[in-house]
């Protein structure tokens, strides 16, 4: 594990370098980056490959879902919920604003990683299959729990709303939420969120690479939950859910799953809202 010394740490610094390398080396022009010390390389690393994610899965899934399988998935009869140009306009300059400042704790968690004070380990085979998949759900489940209350939270303590959580409310309609309003928020807002995922290295042995992997997999998620479509398939905390969310502000407050909600008494099923209609 990480607390094991000088060499074992130098595994992590190495491995993000080399993420550095490959990643800056292909996206920035010149070599000016190199001169940067390694946490702002890293830093630099994970402000544009979050950029590279958000705006390749939000035009992406707009370009399936709206134009390539528009009839498939927006009936006629609802063509008025399509959200405008000028409300994904809005959405990305919000996220775009945003992106530096959210990819800081990315950052922060490979540095304290470096440092040996997380329980992250470099290799699978150090803890074996079967072990690292006790972890991962384990993981899986505390930052379910987590961002569900870290979430509620935001909509139940006042200031926090109106301050922080209010910006990415104001998306609250079908027509108003599009896959662009995934990374919509208040830089604290989506940094407040995001944190369980660094508290969780903590308490939880977790493979470094997997931990990093699922970072960057919360902005391919936000995308899909924030297109308005019910996908069905249960457990998952899919649009569907989550458009009840923006319209009643008082349920579904779960991340990848209903379960949390279904415990706590928030769920809200989008078959009861069909069946009201």
């Amino acid at each position: 594990m990480a607390g094991g010394g000088g060499e074992y740490l130098r595994q992590f610094v190495e491995e993000t370098a080399w993420y550095n390398e490959i990643f800056l080396s292909h996206v920035v022009p010149g070599d000016w980056w190199r001169a940067l010390p390694h946490p702002l390389q890293s830093w630099l690393r994970n402000g544009l490959g979050g950029y590279l994610i958000y705006f390749a899965c939000g035009f992406l899934w707009c370009f399936v879902i709206y134009y390539w399988k528009r009839h498939a998935y927006i009936p006629k009869v609802d063509a008025d919920s399509i959200p405008t140009i000028e409300a994904m306009k809005k959405q990305i300059i919000v996220a775009s604003k945003a992106m530096p400042l959210y990819c800081a704790l990315p950052t922060l968690s490979e540095y304290m990683v470096e440092n040996g004070w997380t329980q992250c380990y470099v290799n699978i085979s150090e803890v074996g299959w079967p072990m690292y998949l006790v972890y991962l759900a384990l993981y899986l489940i505390f930052v379910e729990f987590g961002i569900y209350w870290m979430h509620r939270e935001l909509h139940d303590i006042k200031p926090l709303y109106k301050y922080l959580h209010t910006y990415h409310h104001i998306y609250n309609k079908e027509n108003t939420l599009s896959p662009f309003a995934g990374l919509a928020f208040h830089p604290l807002d989506g940094i407040l969120q995001a944190i369980p995922h660094v508290f969780a290295l903590y308490l939880i042995p977790t493979h470094f690479r997997t931990h990093i992997a699922l970072l960057f997999i919360e902005a391919v998620w936000t995308t899909n939950i924030h297109d308005c479509i019910h996908g069905k398939v249960w457990p998952v905390m899919g649009a569907g859910y989550h458009t009840i969310h923006h319209t009643t502000y008082r349920h579904n407050y779960g991340h990848y799953t209903v379960w949390m909600d279904w415990m706590f008494g928030t769920l809200r099923e989008p078959e009861d809202i069909l069946k009201k209609d």
